[in-house]
Formats: structure tokens, sequence, C-alpha cells
């Protein structure tokens, strides 16, 4: 072997290597990726923008199946309706896995994923729409409602017999109901009798088996803190009371001096509603500029005599960002309303149940000025009644008279005096002064 043919080989041997190692790494790479994304809590708009930006990372990681691990009781029909499009629209096949429950909206979630598995123990169904008030919704909403419950059952090609018996107490289904009247709700067991779940898996691994995925890439999707407290105070439910104690706050803190705790918890509980309502892509930028405008008019109203022009475009400009930021009009104009009664409620209350005992009573002005205390706006001339003088100008009522050496602004008792014409006292009281004319 000559000097040429030594480094040719050399260079040829390193390739070989460098390739041999290429290879095995791509060899120990798993072939497929899991993105597992978790469904929890209340049904809701803040987790509708969760799992809208959990399906975009998946799909920028190159996610070759997607499990929605569900363990929910239910919540808003029309956040359960966009989600289940979110999940229609999956970048990659999705398996929704039912750890806990998934009732009402939970299962209707459940039924629009590609395949449903269940851990043992686990149940699924009573879906029925239920209004604010806890009562069963509306003819048109439930028919609504139970139409959707029946396409997504269909589409996976499932029997949407049980979809609506979940959602309708009529549908005639005895053999899995508890009683008559009842709403269908599924077992583990029972669901994979009826083909509404395909795998019944006691954890993650041994669903990933069943799926032939236990050898994939696992990657579970986090929710930020962030969006933690968006879920919590974009729960219709928490939205009036934060409206409420924010607006109650800031009306005590104008009874008070300083600024204390009654405006701090007001700012913050606005300031979560806008927090929570932009990080979940509700609140944009307008409606903050717009409630900030409205405030600025509501201070210069403060040092404006009288209720004006600032105070009518400030309270339209505060509720017109609470409209831009919220995601339903309905909600928002009844946490409005229900924030504006007990902001009344409460105030009436603070001001006249405790306005003279307690902590309350640095809010209400206590002291008073009385003539027997010693306060007296104006001197009182009683030592004038019954003296006479002559009139300085004409009375038409008022005018000036003189009084000996003193000259007096008073008025006449009722008719018109010349001047130079003799006038009596008859009353004084204050600074008012009344005068009858004299008949010479």
């Amino acid at each position: 072997m000559n000097r040429l043919q030594r480094p040719i080989i050399g260079i040829f041997s390193i390739i070989i290597f460098l390739f041999s190692l290429h290879v095995e790494k791509m060899a120990a790479a798993p072939e497929e990726k899991v993105y597992v994304i978790p469904v929890e809590q209340t049904v809701e708009r803040g987790l509708e923008s969760f799992l809208e930006r959990a399906m975009e990372e998946a799909q920028e990681a190159g996610a070759d199946h997607i499990i929605l691990e569900i363990d929910t009781p239910g919540g808003a029909v029309d956040a359960a309706g966009n989600i289940a499009s979110i999940i229609e629209d999956a970048p990659a096949p999705t398996t929704a896995y039912v750890v806990e429950e998934a009732m009402s909206a939970g299962a209707f979630l459940a039924l629009s994923a590609d395949e449903i598995a269940m851990a043992p123990g686990t149940e699924m169904g009573a879906a029925q729409v239920i209004d604010g008030a806890g009562n069963a919704a509306g003819d048109k909403a439930q028919s609504r409602w139970e139409k959707n419950m029946q396409n997504a059952a269909e589409l996976n090609g499932r029997d949407p017999q049980y979809a609506l018996a979940m959602a309708d107490p009529n549908v005639d289904i005895p053999e899995y109901r508890a009683g008559e009247g009842d709403l269908l709700t599924l077992t583990a067991a029972e669901a994979e009798e009826v083909d509404y779940a395909e795998y019944i898996a006691e954890d993650r691994e041994v669903l990933l088996e069943a799926l032939n995925l236990e050898e994939a890439e696992v990657e579970e999707a986090q929710i930020s803190a962030a969006e933690k407290i968006a879920r919590f105070v974009t729960n219709p439910v928490l939205i009036p009371i934060l409206l409420s104690v924010g607006s109650i706050g800031l009306i005590v803190e104008l009874y008070s001096p300083g600024f204390g705790i009654p405006g701090i918890l007001g700012l913050l509980s606005l300031f979560l509603f806008f927090f929570g309502h932009a990080i979940a892509g509700f609140a944009g930028f307008e409606s903050l500029i717009l409630f900030g405008v409205g405030a600025l008019l509501l201070l210069v109203e403060i040092f404006m005599p009288g209720f004006g022009i600032f105070g009518i475009f400030g309270i339209g400009a505060v509720i017109g960002s609470l409209f831009f930021a919220s995601y339903s009009t309905v909600n928002i104009a009844v946490s409005i309303l229900i924030a504006a009664v007990l902001s009344i409620i409460a105030i009436i209350v603070l001001f006249t149940v405790f306005g003279k005992r307690g902590p309350m009573r640095r809010f209400v002005l206590q002291d008073s000025v009385t003539t027997e205390e010693g306060f007296i706006s104006n001197e009182s001339r009683d030592e004038l009644i019954g003296r006479t003088g002559t009139s300085l100008t004409p009375l038409r009522p008022s005018g000036s008279v003189i009084l000996g050496e003193e000259r007096l602004d008073v008025i006449s008792e009722g008719g018109y005096i010349e001047k130079g014409q003799q006038v009596k006292v008859v009353e004084a009281k204050g600074s008012r002064i009344v005068v009858r004319g004299i008949n010479n």
C-alpha cells in the first residue's frame, strides 16, 4: 500500500463510520409521536382556547396520533360545539380516553373523537341541556343539542340511539338505564358492549399498547399558569362575581378618603376579568382602550357639578368595553345586570344599615353643625324689630333704609315703598330684614 492509498482509505473509513452512526440514530429514534392533551374540569371558552393552541402545537410537533384525556362533568354548550369542531379538524387521528368521567358536554367531546377508550370504573353520558337556573332547556335548544349528539355518534359509525338516550330521557333503551325517565349513562363495560368504546385501558401505557404505539414518543400539552387563570375567570358563574366586586369596590372607594382595600379589590377584579379574557383570546386592545377612556371620563365627571355628558359617555364606554371583551353577548348582559343589582343592594346596606357603627363609620359623615353647638350662619338682629327709619332707595320690594346712623339692606313686607318714606322693621331673621311702610 503506497502513501497515496493510505489517506484515501482513512477518509473512506471515517465516512463509513459517520454514516453508520447516523443510521443507528435513525433506527433508535421512534417512528411515531403521540401528543396527549388533557381535557379537564368544566367545558368553557378557556378550555376551547387551550385546546386550539394544543392542536397547533401537535401539528408543529408532527404528531401522528392525539390522545384526549377526558375528565369533565360538562359545561357550556356553545364552547362544547366549538371544541368538537377543533377535535374533528385535528391534524392527526384522535382517541378520547376517559380517565374519570365524560358527562354532559364531555360525552359530546368524546363522541367527536375518532376512537374512544375508557378506564375501568369510568362513566360517559347524561348530556341533557340545562339552563342557568338548573332546569331543562327549551325545546328548540334541546332539539338542536340532540341533533349534535346524533351527528357526533354517526360521524364515527356509532349507533345514534345511545347518544340520543344520553340527551333525551324519553328515548327507550331500558336495559342500560338506572330507572324510568333517567338519562343514559354508560359504564366502561357497557360502552364497550354497544361499540361506544373501542378500548378498555387501565392507564396510558395500556392504551398506547392497544393502539400499537407503545414505541412512540409521547409528548404532553401543558396548561400555562396564565391559561389556568383564564379558564378560572372566564367561567360564566364567576364573571358576574368579578364585575360585582369590581363595581362595589370602586363605588365604596369613592366615598372613602385616600385609596384603600375596596379600591384595590375593585381594580383587581376588573383586571382579572380583562386579563383572563385576553389570554383566552376574547379581549383585544380595543376593549382595554375603551375601558380606559370610560374610566377617565368618569374621573372627570367626579370633579364636575351634577351628572353630565362625561358621566353618561363614561358609563357607556365602560359597559361597551365589557361587551367587546366578552365571548357571549347574552352572558355579559346578564352578568352586568346581576352586578348592577348587587351593587345597588350593597351600597344601600353599607350606607344605611352599617353607616353609623362599626368599621363603615368612617365612610359616612357623622358630624353636624347646629346653633346649640355654637355654629351660627348669620347673626340675628332681633333688636331691630319695632325700630323706624327712612328708605334711602325705592323698595321694589328690596332696597336700602337708614335706621339711626346704620344703613341696612331690607325688603318690604309686600308693597312698593317710595324713597324717603318712613318705614318700620317688622321681622329680622338672619340677614333677612323686613320693613313696612308708615303712612304719614
